[in-house]
């Protein structure tokens, strides 16, 4: 099952605005490298239509194809959601802080921060009740993720590797193959993942 994006924050904030600004920052890197759509459509394996859907404002992209198409721009999906940092230090609100990800059960995922691309490093907190589980189709090739449970039970299937994370416990994982991530247990989970994607002669900023 595809997984929507969900932009929106735990304040409540206006869905529609979030939405508008993510539109017009797309538009607007598209538009200064000189992309056409059809250009873009071809980097990032998304369909034209697609495209032409977010920058209007009118579709409910999943995680997947918000993570190619800023690939092919050389963005990080902060970026994109405009919570990427700005040196020297940079302060993200709490209710600038958006949810990109909402489960059928009731699950979110919110990227509370992170750097520019091409290279980036994204924190996120995941919350799954029993029986949730998010399925990607891979990152770019060297990505690895960082995981640490603070509550219930996480169970990473990457590949055809599976690893079962208790509360206090870390894992780390190259996540540049399909693999998900679910609540398998009898309580709800909670963890906090790091997602590194670096690329040779690039900069972190």
């Amino acid at each position: 099952m595809t997984k929507k994006v969900n932009i929106s924050t735990d304040s409540g904030a206006d869905v529609q605005t979030v939405s508008e600004a993510v539109s017009a920052r797309l538009k607007a890197h598209r538009k200064q490298q000189k992309l056409s759509l059809d250009e873009l459509s071809r980097r990032a394996g998304v369909s034209k239509g697609m495209l032409v859907e977010i920058e209007k404002s009118a579709a409910n992209p999943s995680i997947a194809i918000l993570c190619k198409i800023a690939a092919a721009l050389g963005m990080s999906v902060a970026d994109i959601v405009n919570v990427a940092s700005a040196p020297p230090v940079h302060l993200i609100e709490a209710e600038h802080i958006p949810t990109l990800w909402t489960g059928p059960g009731g699950g979110t995922a919110r990227l509370l921060a992170g750097t520019s691309g091409p290279n980036m490093i994204e924190l996120w907190r995941w919350a799954m009740p029993p029986g949730e589980r998010f399925e990607s189709p891979g990152h770019p090739q060297g990505t690895f993720e960082l995981f640490h449970v603070e509550q219930g039970q996480l169970t990473v299937r990457v590949g055809k590797t599976e690893l079962i994370v208790p509360a206090g416990c870390s894992a780390v994982a190259r996540t540049d193959v399909p693999h998900h991530y679910a609540n398998e247990g009898d309580a709800g989970l909670i963890f906090t993942m790091s997602v590194a994607e670096l690329h040779p002669q690039a900069t972190i900023r």
